[in-house]
């Protein structure tokens, strides 16, 4: 299938894996590379640009297909030495990287001038447009449904993408809710060019996490996320968990007076417990609600071959037979 994020880059399917902190390590990228789409390395899971140079180098080991970087530019005080973060991902050859949190727009030229592909994540069509006024070749459009912050407008992907595929001028991937052919096949007929993969990921037999984050994800319903941090207008969303259970009793407490202090047993550290460890009810981590459609653990190739060969079909059965008259008469997918 070739499609404008395919040609863009140079990848065999629109396929992309997010960046996922202590998920998005060399295994995960180069897994979802040699399957024909897009591994992101999540640049700030690394402590320091030095480690993520060898995650890099680590990642080359394992695939000569194109694979990217993930950098979150965080909204704090003490922020993280983003240029020396930057000289490692140009001096490792790569050449996509994913931004994400706060606008890339001062960073744009050093990953310009080294002929790096900046795809922007995006919960709005406004920062979609930011993101393409700034010279950002790409965006991931993320909906509503989507694991991890999904903006305050809480506009879902049934209406974002098209609203996306309106104004854009720029390639745009789905993300949030994404997890199979269907998914693909809905996400090309709203405008998008792709789609964008993190839950989903996660319960594969690569990535690099504790298998009891993956039967986590495999048992839960489409109804087990919770957004948390809604008064201080950082929404997550999140899988749902008896520390989460606990913040959400502290935000309702709380009310308008809450702040992060109130939460910061919840929510801090939480990761390497969560993902490392296995301690699944350590505090709140990102999920999204795709968990609802997630049944097994294959491997990378063996979801994105699945994937690929349930849109084909969709599109040249179930679709064109609404054209030629013989839908009708066939199983819906």
């Amino acid at each position: 299938m070739k499609t404008a994020i395919t040609e863009l880059f140079g990848i065999e399917h629109p396929i992309i894996q997010g960046g996922m902190h202590f998920v998005g390590f060399a295994e995960l990228a180069a897994a979802v590379s040699n399957a024909g789409g897009l591994g992101i390395i999540t640049g700030l899971t690394q402590k320091t640009p030095e480690l993520l140079a060898k995650e890099i180098a680590r990642c080359r080991d394992m695939t000569d297909k194109p694979f990217g970087v993930n950098l979150t530019f965080l909204p704090t005080f003490a922020a993280p030495p983003y240029p020396e973060y930057i000289a490692a991902i140009v001096e490792g050859g790569i050449k996509a990287v994913e931004t994400a949190g706060r606008s890339p727009e001062q960073y744009m030229p050093a990953l310009k001038a080294a002929g790096i592909k900046v795809i922007h994540k995006c919960t709005s069509v406004r920062h979609s447009l930011k993101a393409e006024r700034i010279g950002c070749d790409a965006v991931s459009v993320d909906g509503f449904e989507c694991g991890g912050h999904p903006g305050e407008d809480d506009i879902p992907n049934m209406i974002l993408l098209p609203r996306a595929a309106e104004e854009l001028k720029i390639p745009f991937v789905a993300s949030g809710g994404m997890a199979d052919g269907r998914s693909l096949v809905a996400a090309l007929s709203l405008g998008a060019a792709g789609m964008n993969m993190g839950t989903r990921f996660i319960a594969t037999k690569e990535a690099p996490v504790h298998q009891n984050v993956k039967n986590a994800l495999v048992a839960a319903t489409e109804l087990d996320t919770r957004l948390i941090m809604r008064a201080l207008r950082n929404t997550e969303r999140v899988l749902k968990n008896a520390n989460v259970d606990r913040l959400l009793e502290i935000e309702h407490a709380k009310g308008d007076k809450l702040t992060i202090d109130d939460i910061h047993d919840q929510v801090a550290g939480v990761y390497p417990k969560v993902m490392l460890d296995g301690q699944m009810d350590a505090g709140a981590w990102s999920c999204g609600m795709v968990a609802g459609l997630i049944r097994d653990i294959p491997t990378c190739k063996e979801l994105v071959d699945r994937i690929m060969t349930e849109a084909e079909q969709i599109i040249r059965s179930r679709l064109m037979g609404f054209l030629d008259g013989t839908a009708a008469t066939r199983k819906v997918a």
